[in-house]
């Protein structure tokens, strides 16, 4: 079977993808006319060029100018539960068989839009999928850490209604964990679980700062892989497993962010047959021009992983989800089904 054909097949988990950056174009087209807000182009078409020309710039400034116009985009409660069904059902029409979708939703405050308003709103867009998914509240760790305290207090809010953990995401060297470390308290203490972007655009050593903080869980922690070449630092990699560590990696999305070279020299497949809980994902979907199908096909054709490495990573995705245990057993299931 050829490995595009097999990527649609695959079922897939779905851990790491922002709202935000997840938009179909036809959609963020039509709420900015609906808004009144200018488009860097008019047609579906030419917007879509548009950000797959900021996705190849090499240029992280570049790849976030997208996301000032989402969020203005999206800043209606009918338009935020609008973009969340539509990521569920796009997640399901791929393959996924569990999906958790991530945002700040206090960026939505500067369009007037509370933070309790815009966690309702998309968590009414997800109920409305079949697809089993729940929400993970981000905040910006270049914020002040009283603002979040405040995005914990709200996901706090919300847990147990949808909201299934807390992220914390934007720019990652000069901003470590625990410079958070009061609101991550808060989270841990309640419960909530930690996913925290690390080591991405840091060192390895951001990664066991957050496990070591509460976070069962790392958005992308490629540079993990630096530990593998350095004897003074193989105890990281050890460490990580020990404390049962799963990294989402977003293999694409790396690679337009200046995090890997390329899918090919990606640090996944090294840092999977070291024994790295690990899994796929796409991140921005709309930034980085990509499908959870796409990102599969990528793998599969310019790695040496295989479709059974894939199910295997799916598998640690399900049992490292956030989404009660009925969802996570009845995806393992899924998983299983298909390898049979």
């Amino acid at each position: 079977m050829a490995p595009s054909d097999t990527a649609r097949r695959l079922p897939k988990v779905l851990l790491h993808e922002h709202l935000d950056g997840g938009l179909r174009v036809a959609t963020l087209l039509d709420l900015l006319r609906a808004r009144g807000l200018a488009s860097p182009a008019d047609s579906v078409p030419a917007l879509a060029a548009w950000f797959d020309a900021n996705a190849h710039a090499g240029s992280l400034e570049k790849y976030l100018e997208g996301f000032a116009l989402t969020v203005a985009a999206m800043a209606t409660p009918a338009a935020m539960a609008r973009v969340a069904f539509e990521a569920a059902e796009d997640a399901r029409a791929e393959g996924a068989v569990l999906a958790e979708f991530r945002i700040a939703p206090l960026l939505f405050e500067a369009h007037g839009i509370p933070g309790d308003v815009a966690v309702a709103a998309m968590l009414e867009g997800l109920a409305r999928s079949a697809l089993p998914s729940g929400l993970i509240v981000c905040a910006m760790r270049h914020l002040d850490p009283a603002e979040t305290v405040r995005a914990v207090e709200l996901a706090l809010r919300f847990q147990g209604r949808g909201v299934v953990g807390f992220d914390l995401a934007g720019p990652e060297a000069g901003f470590p964990p625990a410079q958070h470390a009061r609101a991550l308290a808060m989270a841990r203490e309640a419960g909530l679980p930690l996913t925290l972007h690390a080591g991405e655009a840091d060192a390895a050593e951001r990664v066991l700062e957050a496990g070591r903080l509460g976070a069962r869980r790392i958005g992308h922690g490629v540079r993990l892989v630096d530990a593998l070449a350095d004897p003074a630092r193989r105890g990281l990699l050890s460490e990580s497993k020990d404390l049962d560590l799963h990294l989402e990696v977003c293999p694409t999305s790396n690679v337009h962010t200046g995090a890997a070279p390329s899918v090919a020299a990606h640090p996944i497949t090294a840092l999977w047959q070291a024994g790295v809980s690990l899994s796929y994902h796409t991140d921005n979907r709309l930034m980085s021009c990509i499908t959870h199908v796409t990102e599969a096909q990528a793998l599969l054709a310019e790695t040496p992983l295989s479709a059974a490495d894939l199910l295997a990573m799916a598998r640690e995705a399900a049992r490292h989800s956030f989404l009660p245990e009925a969802a996570r057993v009845a995806a393992v299931k899924a998983i299983d089904a298909f390898a049979a």
